[in-house]
């Protein structure tokens, strides 16, 4: 019972351990080191990448979530930059229940928002709840990094935001409720812009820490703090009216991008299209007719979901064209394009080129390269193809990815040699490690699992054995014990009786008087019997004391019993021992002397002999005796009336022996007996031999 609540306690304080507010903290971000496995993606399009973490993507309500659900007070700081003119990027405190989708989620969130050059405070559960707008000195500008801390400490959320970074000037935003969100995760969010976050740490958040934010409010035209009520809920932190609007005229002369694969002039032919990007490195763009590649002579920063217009050269190819030396420009931000989903053998046929697609295929292997590129080989049913994808965020992916896995992948198909090198017809250009998902793992049935199978199989095996051994050894152990008890009590009782009852007679005898020599001859018959009686009782003593067999081996034993029968006699007794004689277990032992101590007192008694032959002969898996002599020997018939022969039979078959007695008149005797031995183990466990070795040495 001790044990069991020493162990109840044990987990119990582990588990108050991982529930405490404090195990994690502080926290630091591996994005330096190019890790960001304890992350979580809801949505965009995440990759380490220059020491931090960066969303390319314009998709609304992105977000990367880590931490504990069980951290309460706490401060949340990071480095933030927008990477664009419509949208808002920012931190995310006391979050849960976090699903894919805008503002899909239950927490606090305090970003940039470039569409009103704001500092936003509020709460999210699965709608917006916006209570704090604070503007910005000098507006909030994209490609601009900026220091953002959010602070929750008990139902006071406080946000701060300083450009530049490092000491510039410093912008307040504070809010309290009455039923707040008590404890949560991080997160990084972004809105419409995408953005990169570098620096991210956390830390337990003091009352001192409180009141050194709210310190910048006092008088300060820029912060200001609003208590719960004064909300307002609007549909996204990001949906306020943009002031962004299109930046340049678009050309008129715009063509689809599947109207370029018609291009067939021999003279080099400048187009115009229009697209969203669906793959920034290399640039693809898509339009609702289909997908390019676009080779970029010069360009402002893209994210996926921007819509473009590039003009540039046409190099027509098999199954899509390419846009070479085009001049890029941005038009708006809009939603990333939805995937087409399709087969792999529908995108062997070149049919999507160039466009953004899903399919389902088993992993056939992976591995990275130099560039620490994460390479997919797959395969469904007897198409195989490639997939490519930037190892940011990759390494536990990489790790949980197993061969013969179902996966679901999300990417631009590309059919061109550069990548595919004529192996397969076509490769998937992901856009990151969030494009792959895991559909099912791969089939149990494997030979590792067989192996591991057939490895368990043997222990336990091993481990029935080793119990089956282990009860034998316990049951002689306690057959053992009762033997000795009853050599003791024997010794006690029946040798000291006959000891006492052969004093008594011979001290009759002596007190008899001379000349009554019948009396006399009688008494020392009478001495004679007990005497004997003494010895047979000691020896059947001696015989129940397991010490006995562990010092004499079973050829030994017979000759010493057939010395004692035939001493001072004219018989010749011959012993002969084969094979390697090895430890016999004790009931077997003790069988075998028994039939062998029969078989002699046969002999002695009924053969008159003049040789008697013991052998022994020890065989891998069975030990034999055989009790030979040249006396008279006897007919069958009488051996209905023997209780000796159907003894030894009994015996025999209680060891399951098989017993052989060859008898013809004036020939002699022949006692056989083949016994079965236990098959010895093919390895050796020290404890398995110990009890072994005590087994069959008793």
């Amino acid at each position: 019972m001790s044990s069991l609540a020493v162990l109840a306690g044990t987990v119990f304080l582990f588990l108050l351990y991982l529930h405490s507010p404090k195990h994690g903290l502080p926290y630091h971000d591996s994005f330096a080191e190019g890790k960001a496995d304890e992350w979580e993606a809801f949505g965009g399009t995440w990759a380490v990448y220059d020491k931090g973490i960066r969303n390319d993507s314009d998709e609304r309500g992105a977000k990367l979530m880590t931490g504990s659900p069980y951290w309460n007070d706490y401060l949340l700081e990071a480095d933030v930059m927008l990477l664009g003119e419509d949208g808002d990027a920012g931190l995310i405190i006391r979050a849960s229940d976090e699903e894919l989708g805008v503002d899909s989620y239950s927490g606090y969130y305090a970003g940039l928002r470039t569409r009103d050059n704001m500092l936003t405070l509020g709460r999210a559960s699965h709608g917006w709840l916006e209570y704090q707008n604070v503007p910005i000195p000098g507006g909030v500008q994209a490609f601009r990094w900026y220091h953002l801390k959010l602070l929750a400490y008990g139902c006071r959320i406080v946000a701060s935001a300083t450009f530049p970074v490092g000491g510039g000037e410093v912008t307040t935003a504070a809010m309290s409720e009455k039923n707040c969100l008590m404890s949560g995760r991080i997160g990084l969010r972004s809105y419409s812009a995408g953005g990169i976050w570098r620096n991210v740490y956390v830390r337990l958040a003091t009352e001192e820490d409180l009141l050194s934010m709210l310190g910048t409010l006092a008088g300060h035209p820029s912060s200001s703090e609003r208590a719960a009520g004064n909300g307002i809920t609007i549909f996204g932190s990001g949906s306020l009216p943009s002031h962004v609007y299109q930046q340049a005229r678009p050309a008129r002369n715009v063509q689809s991008i599947s109207s370029l694969r018609l291009v067939s002039s021999p003279q080099p032919m400048t187009s115009t299209i229009r697209g969203v990007v669906s793959l920034t490195a290399p640039l693809y763009i898509q339009d609702s007719t289909g997908g390019i590649a676009v080779e970029a002579a010069s360009s402002p920063p893209l994210k996926v979901g921007d819509e473009i217009e590039a003009t540039g050269t046409v190099r027509s190819g098999a199954f899509h064209s390419t846009l070479e030396n085009a001049r890029v420009q941005l038009l708006w931000a809009r939603t990333p394009v939805q995937p087409v989903s399709v087969t792999v053998s529908q995108a062997a046929t070149g049919a999507f080129a160039a466009m953004f697609i899903e399919v389902e295929a088993h992993l056939r292997s992976k591995r990275r390269d130099a560039q620490d590129t994460l390479i997919l080989d797959l395969e469904d049913g007897q198409q195989s193809f490639r997939a490519v994808v930037n190892g940011g965020r990759g390494d536990l992916l990489f790790n949980k990815l197993k061969q013969g896995s179902l996966v679901r992948l999300r990417g631009v198909c590309v059919v061109d040699s550069e990548y595919t090198h004529n192996l397969t017809p076509f490769v998937l250009l992901l856009r990151s490690t969030d494009d792959i998902g895991i559909v099912a793992g791969p089939p149990w049935w494997n030979t590792k699992h067989v192996i591991a199978i057939g490895f368990v199989l043997f222990l336990l095996l091993f481990i029935s054995y080793f119990i089956y051994s282990r009860i034998q050894q316990w049951r002689l152990h306690a057959i053992l014990e009762e033997r000795e008890m009853l050599a003791h009590e024997m010794h006690d009782t029946l040798a000291q009786s006959f000891a006492g009852l052969g004093f008594q007679l011979q001290a009759i005898r002596n007190r008899m008087p001379e000349d009554m020599p019948a009396i006399h001859k009688q008494l020392d018959l009478a001495c004679d019997l007990v005497r004997h009686s003494h010895e047979e009782a000691r020896r059947d003593i001696m015989m129940l004391h397991s010490e006995s067999f562990k010092q004499m081996e079973l050829t030994h034993m017979l000759e010493q019993c057939a010395k004692k029968m035939l001493e001072g006699g004219p018989v010749e007794i011959k012993i002969l021992q084969s094979g390697d004689p090895r430890p016999v277990p004790l009931r077997i032992n003790d069988t075998l002397f028994r039939i062998g101590q029969e078989a002699l007192a046969n002999a002695v008694r009924h053969a008159m002999p003049t040789c008697i032959s013991i052998v022994t002969v020890y065989a891998r898996d069975s030990v034999q005796m055989i009790i030979e002599d040249d006396g008279t020997g006897y007919v069958a018939d009488n051996e209905k009336r023997g209780f000796g022969v159907r003894g030894m039979k009994r015996r025999a078959a209680a060891i399951s022996a098989a017993i052989e007695i060859v008898a013809l008149p004036d020939k002699g005797t022949r006692v056989c007996v083949t016994a079965p031995l236990p098959a010895r183990m093919a390895f050796h466990v020290p404890m398995l031999l110990k009890g072994n070795r005590s087994h069959e040495q008793t």
